[in-house]
């Protein structure tokens, strides 16, 4: 019997990052790559923390390095692999000892892997960690899934290595089976929508306005500093002021404009669906994903019809900045009315002003505006983040700004999707009397689905078209 209090296997960005986090915090650990090359040279280029690592050759070998009951936590690829993993692991581990998958696991999987290990006996646990590398290595935000039972065990070293916000550290056990990770999903689908609407916002500068990379960084940096404090415009600051060392132009003027995706985003965007949830900001987002991929395309369309984006009379900058905080407000509006409904569906009793608390700090979406949120959705349970009485009077201020950047940039032919869903959205959101009536007609006109009236009970009723 070995004394490492944790195993961890894949040394890629994340897990070895995540190990060094671990060993800094002062637990012994015992990892595994399935190159055992990458694993001794991360033990020796470990520093003053290497005396906590021990290096093992297979997965054999770091059980047998662990101390009893154990914990392994895997940070390998979703899909298959995990699956392997798990089959090779419980081949050779008690009954009692805990596998944890912290890798970017569909929900779905991890509810199926949690009801097994259930019906087996054996603890698991899917938690979703965020922040990227620097996270991993310094502090990530950490939402735990599975058996509560295991979280409690283990939930000393999680606490440990997360993230801090005022001295709370960003761990939770949201719920039951894939929880953890389902919430996950949806802040990844968050930061997506966030991401977009600030590119759209850059787009605006750059190709309406004609600012050069330094004014949009200076402009990114200052609002830093006001409303629109978060990690996602911190870093586009940076971003935009990046120099390339290789031709000494500005960093973003030589990227390719195609954006890459992992997958959780699109998982939102298709759960959303299953869960009759709108969430159309992130889904202009996932879509604004899928059309940079298709250049050729993009570049065809602009052969034949022109391109629309020139210089036009882009708002001001404080007007810019309304339109993004509305945005902001939108999408998290969404995220979050999506977690209560999954939660219902899944039984799963998801806490949602703890998520607000857990992302505060350490994750990709962490923004001063959520404590705000955090304290709107503990003192307003099931009131739309939009309408509590800390947010609505920021969504009628903010909204006309909105209204006017989406209005002009549409006029002139710049594409701001998520920006347009946005606006959009807290339209329909405020029109008590909808066009939907017309739908159902039509649906009961050619396919006799029937329809509710205003005037009695509500039961299904025909139109004289019917036969």
């Amino acid at each position: 019997m070995g004394t490492s209090e944790i195993g961890l296997v894949g040394l890629g960005t994340m897990g070895a990052a995540l190990a060094l986090n671990i060993a800094e915090k002062g637990f012994d650990i015992a990892v595994m790559n399935r190159t055992n090359s990458v694993t001794r040279d991360f033990v020796a280029n470990a520093g003053d923390l290497a005396p906590r690592l021990t290096a093992t050759e297979d997965l054999q070998g770091l059980v047998d390095a662990l101390a009893t009951p154990r914990a392994v936590i895997l940070m390998v690829p979703a899909g298959d692999v995990v699956d392997d993993h798990i089959e090779r692991l419980r081949a050779i581990m008690d009954p009692d000892d805990l596998i944890i998958d912290a890798g970017n696991a569909n929900f779905r999987d991890t509810i199926r892997r949690a009801e097994a290990a259930r019906d087996s006996g054996n603890p698991y646990l899917g938690i979703g960690v965020s922040g990227g590398e620097d996270g991993a290595r310094h502090g990530p935000s950490i939402m735990g899934g599975g058996d509560r039972a295991a979280w409690d065990r283990i939930s000393h070293i999680l606490t440990a290595i997360a993230a801090r916000h005022e001295g709370t550290p960003c761990a939770t056990y949201m719920g039951p089976g894939g929880a953890g990770h389902f919430v996950k999903a949806v802040h990844n689908g968050i930061e997506y929508a966030d991401m977009q609407m600030i590119a759209e916002i850059y787009g605006l500068l750059r190709d309406g306005r004609g600012a050069d990379y330094g004014e949009i960084a200076s402009l990114f940096e200052r609002w830093n500093d006001g409303p629109l404090q978060s990690y996602l415009v911190e870093i586009t600051a940076k971003v935009a002021a990046a120099e390339d060392p290789k031709t000494g132009k500005p960093l973003l003027s030589v990227i390719e404009d195609t954006a890459g995706q992992k997958g959780t985003g699109r998982w939102t965007a298709i759960e959303a669906q299953h869960l009759a949830a709108p969430v159309p900001v992130i889904e202009a987002a996932v879509a604004a994903r899928n059309m940079s991929a298709v250049k050729d395309a993009r570049k065809a369309g602009e052969d034949r019809f022109g391109a629309g984006a020139g210089r036009f009379d882009v708002p001001g900058d404080e007007t810019l900045e309304r339109a993004m905080i509305a945005g902001k407000i939108a999408c998290y509006t969404q995220g979050f009315e999506m977690l209560a409904k999954a939660s219902e569906a899944f039984d799963w009793g998801l806490p949602l002003p703890e998520i607000a608390k857990v992302w505060r700090a350490g994750c990709i979406i962490r923004s001063a505006m959520l404590d705000d949120m955090a304290a709107a959705l503990a003192d307003a349970p099931g009131t739309s983040l939009m309408l509590s009485d800390s947010f609505a009077k920021r969504v009628e201020d903010s909204t006309p700004g909105l209204r006017d950047t989406v209005s002009k940039a549409i006029a002139a032919g710049h594409p701001v999707p998520a920006l347009a869903a946005a606006v959009t959205y807290f339209d329909t959101m405020r029109s008590h009397r909808g066009t939907a009536d017309m739908i159902q007609g039509q649906r009961d006109y050619f396919g006799w689905h029937g329809f509710a009236r205003l005037d009695d009970d509500g039961r299904d009723h025909h139109g004289p078209w019917v036969e």
